[in-house]
């Protein structure tokens, strides 16, 4: 757990480093810092990623790790759908109930079996992957962009799975889980 929070921690330092350097604001916002910074800066993506990481911290032996490596592989998918300018209908209240349905998840007790909980991710992360790339900026590398997106991704699954194995961490998942639910909540309403 201390090396995933280590990993977290280190790279957000390297991503926001490049940002104080003498760097134009163009040159910064064109790929991988602009990528990553996208699930960072969007309440309802970081929450969703940290929910899955809380969600999966709580699954037996592997159980966890393929529900996080499940839900990059489907928000990649995801992606490659925008970009390639197939549109999914109601991605933005698709990405609020999947706040509120993973915090739900996360507060609850319920256990869905691996293929489920996988089901579960990977759909919610189809859309979360289509709304990244319809936001990519008109000059930047999809690649570079995707490759941030997708690292601010699995650092956020890490830190919500670190937050849910510290100890007391099932307490501290089932009020996080209940918070989040809340957001999702309200982000459906607004």
């Amino acid at each position: 757990m201390v090396r995933i929070l280590s990993v977290f921690v280190a790279v957000l330092a390297v991503m926001t480093g490049g940002a104080a350097e003498a760097h134009t604001p163009v040159a910064v916002g064109q790929g991988l810092v602009s990528g990553f910074a996208h699930p960072i800066g969007g309440l309802d993506h970081l929450l969703a990623m940290v929910a899955v990481g809380l969600w999966a911290s709580r699954a037996p032996g592997r159980a966890g790790i393929a529900m996080i490596a499940a839900f990059p592989a489907a928000m990649v998918a995801g992606a490659l759908l925008a970009w390639s300018g197939v549109a999914l209908p109601g991605v933005e209240a698709g990405i609020a109930a999947s706040v509120l349905v993973l915090g739900l998840i996360v507060a609850s007790t319920i256990r869905p079996s691996l293929a489920v909980g996988c089901a579960i991710v990977a759909a919610f992360a189809v859309l979360h992957g289509h709304a990244h790339c319809a936001e990519l900026p008109a000059t930047a590398s999809s690649a570079t962009y995707g490759v941030g997106f997708v690292l601010a991704t699995v650092a956020l699954h890490a830190a919500g799975y670190g937050l849910g194995r510290l100890p007391r961490g099932r307490d501290a998942a089932r009020i996080g889980g209940s918070a989040i639910a809340v957001a999702g909540l309200v982000l459906l309403v607004a």
